[in-house]
């Protein structure tokens, strides 16, 4: 079972999107459940179930306790992500919301931390809170019956806890324990992305021992090889993967963030009233060797910009008589972007409004700054 902190670049999130069954709000956090959990309640408790009635021998009861067991669990994941959230608000870091799922839990934090000491911190929080639930549910059992029904709860629930708070902390994104290298390669190299990088291929690389392990636990013992120990190893070492393989994606997009420029994405500009047909407009644009055309009103403020598929939607024979404001979207107010703003500063403003053209201005209109523009730099198509 996996858990974990998600810091995210804004723009690979839908900030509206909802995720399963809201449970509440545990520190003004949102929490959801998914309905994959079920599947895992399930299989805790058609599992477990057997092995308490082995133990215990309480008949159909078993299963009950079994399913007991699974809420107890995630209830000690929602712990264990409630941790990291609460120490990335006192960062002044926004939590987006926690979310439950069939692998474990989420924290789904708005900002990466700006130091490595807050990342460190952030990422420790979790599995250490985990560790102090094992401690006490462990010294709890010790107390109790062991062949009684709190004794086994007990004794599963200090188990299991040490087991979440030790695995997330082996070094590999998307485990906590790759923050926590992120975190120390970060300080020593002064880099963030070094940093995100050797996590992200150290979490790799557990991926494959994941799903290795239990070929290799059936080799050294001379047993049979468990099909269920194969198909969690094979589903947990994906989801490593993939979240190794996208930490690494968002490491190089992230270092592209601060050669972004307003002022050298910006497309120059020609600006015409808003009765101005369609052709002259272009032709105006043309003399000016610019492709954007902006519309203003009679004070020469900029009220709307030229939308080249609805501009080129319009036939030959009309563009005399269109004029360029019915093929032009409105300036909202989200849309002017200030010449001068670059990198992350940049990326905040954007993903503040997301449209797909801002008017870029500075001592009156600059030029239009397109979205895809924007995106092709992150993506490194240009």
């Amino acid at each position: 079972m996996t858990t974990g902190s998600d810091p995210s670049a804004p723009t690979t999130r839908d900030r509206a999107r909802t995720k399963g069954l809201l449970l509440g709000r545990p520190f003004g956090i949102p929490v959801y459940v998914t309905s994959s959990w079920l599947i895992v309640a399930v299989l805790i408790t058609l599992v477990y179930g057997g092995i308490v009635e082995g133990r215990l021998a309480l008949g159909p009861s078993s299963y009950l306790l079994a399913f007991v067991f699974a809420v107890l669990l995630y209830a000690s994941v929602l712990v264990h992500e409630l941790a990291h959230s609460v120490v990335a608000r006192m960062y002044g870091l926004p939590v987006r919301r926690i979310v439950l799922y069939v692998l474990g839990g989420v924290s789904e934090i708005e900002r990466e931390a700006p130091t490595p000491g807050r990342e460190f911190w952030i990422a420790f929080s979790g599995p250490l809170f985990s560790l102090i639930l094992a401690a006490g549910a462990f010294g709890l059992y010790q107390l109790a019956d062991p062949f009684s029904v709190v004794g086994e709860l007990l004794f599963q629930l200090w188990i299991a806890n040490l087991l979440v708070g030790v695995f997330n902390l082996l070094p590999g994104l998307p485990l906590d324990g790759g923050r926590l290298l992120r975190a120390g390669v970060w300080k020593a190299t002064g880099r963030q992305t070094a940093g995100s990088v050797a996590a992200a291929w150290g979490g790799r690389v557990l991926a494959l021992v994941v799903v290795a392990l239990p070929f290799l636990l059936a080799w050294s013992s001379g047993g049979g090889l468990s099909p269920w120990a194969v198909v969690w190893g094979l589903v947990l070492g994906g989801f490593m993967w993939m979240g190794a393989t996208e930490a690494l994606r968002a490491a190089r997009v992230r270092e592209r963030v601060p050669g972004l420029s307003a002022r050298e994405l910006a497309r120059p500009a020609v600006a015409v009233l808003s009765e101005t047909p369609l052709a002259e407009a272009e032709r105006r644009a043309r003399e000016a060797g610019v492709e954007e055309i902006v519309v203003t009103d009679s004070d020469g403020t900029v009220t709307s910009i030229v939308h080249p598929a609805s501009a080129a939607a319009i036939a030959d024979g009309r563009r005399e008589r269109v004029p360029v404001s019915s093929v032009a979207r409105a300036v909202t107010a989200g849309s002017p972007v200030s010449v001068d703003l670059r990198g992350e500063e940049l990326l905040d403003v954007l993903t503040d409004h997301s449209l797909p053209e801002y008017l870029v201005v500075g001592g009156g209109a600059y030029g239009v700054l397109r979205a895809a523009d924007v995106n092709a730099v992150m993506s490194g198509r240009v």
